[in-house]
């Protein structure tokens, strides 16, 4: 019985000391997945994962999916791909702003359509971006300080997106096919200026040209084939000239029904 008691007693400490090793290694390791600079915590009731001036480059993998507010801004992300934050369903704020995001595929906010109210794309490089980006997001979005090209591409989504209240006046043309709308706030130009209806005349233009170069192709390959089979026929009839009389009225009756 002594010796039933003492392994009784030393197999429940061994035990115990197994769970918090493996209690101890799932957390160092879980902390130590975080990238450099990028630390959780819990602010105001909300669990908030902050990445801010990290050096990141892109979107970290090992964001925990329980996080509520996000914060990736000041670094040099430059690219946000298909499904960048599809593991984070209850994400109410995304902070993207001051990176040098460029390009934004479509589907890079897949899955968060449901929750986010806030998403800020500020001071990056965006030029621009398809309307489809953001279809389906109910989110406040901040899209101002971003060198934009003022078209119809920029019209669309403008329309399309639900802006930060007093950001429209930051999104300004850095670039636009008439040289007097650079420098102005893109709600302004507009105003003056429909560029869908624009680009509209100008495609439909393009199109009445193209199909007009068709037609002429086609005319001029009919007035060739006409103009080229008359010369034939009339060589024929200068040979069937040149022939006795039987052989060639044989090979007239012949090039009449050929011709018919």
């Amino acid at each position: 019985m002594p010796l039933v008691d003492w392994f009784l007693r030393h197999s429940v400490t061994m035990w115990l000391l197994l769970q918090s090793f493996v209690l101890m290694t799932f957390c160092f390791h879980s902390a130590t997945t975080f990238p450099k600079g990028c630390y959780q915590a819990e602010e105001d009731g909300y669990k908030t994962f902050r990445c801010s001036n990290a050096q990141l480059t892109e979107v970290p993998k090992d964001i925990p999916n329980d996080t509520n507010k996000l914060y990736l801004d000041f670094n040099q992300i430059a690219f946000l791909p298909v499904d960048a934050f599809r593991n984070l369903p209850v994400l109410l704020e995304l902070e993207l702003s001051h990176n040098a995001i460029v390009r934004i595929e479509s589907g890079a906010f897949r899955g968060l359509s449901e929750h986010l109210h806030s998403l800020d794309l500020s001071s990056n490089k965006l030029v621009s971006v398809n309307k489809d980006v953001f279809s389906n997001l109910k989110a406040k979005v901040n899209l101002s300080s971003n060198p934009w090209l003022c078209d119809c591409r920029l019209q669309e989504l403008i329309r399309t997106v639900d802006l930060v209240a007093g950001s429209s006046g930051s999104i300004v043309c850095d670039s636009s096919a008439k040289e007097e709308h650079v420098g102005k706030p893109f709600l302004q130009v507009v105003t003056d200026m429909d560029f869908c209806s624009v680009y509209k005349k100008t495609t439909d233009i393009a199109m009445l040209v193209t199909m007009f170069g068709w037609f002429a192709m086609v005319i001029s390959y009919l007035v060739y084939y006409v103009r080229q089979n008359q010369e034939d026929a009339r060589r024929h009839l200068e040979y069937l000239k040149s022939l006795p009389s039987k052989q060639r009225k044989s090979e007239e009756s012949s090039t009449i029904s050929t011709v018919v």
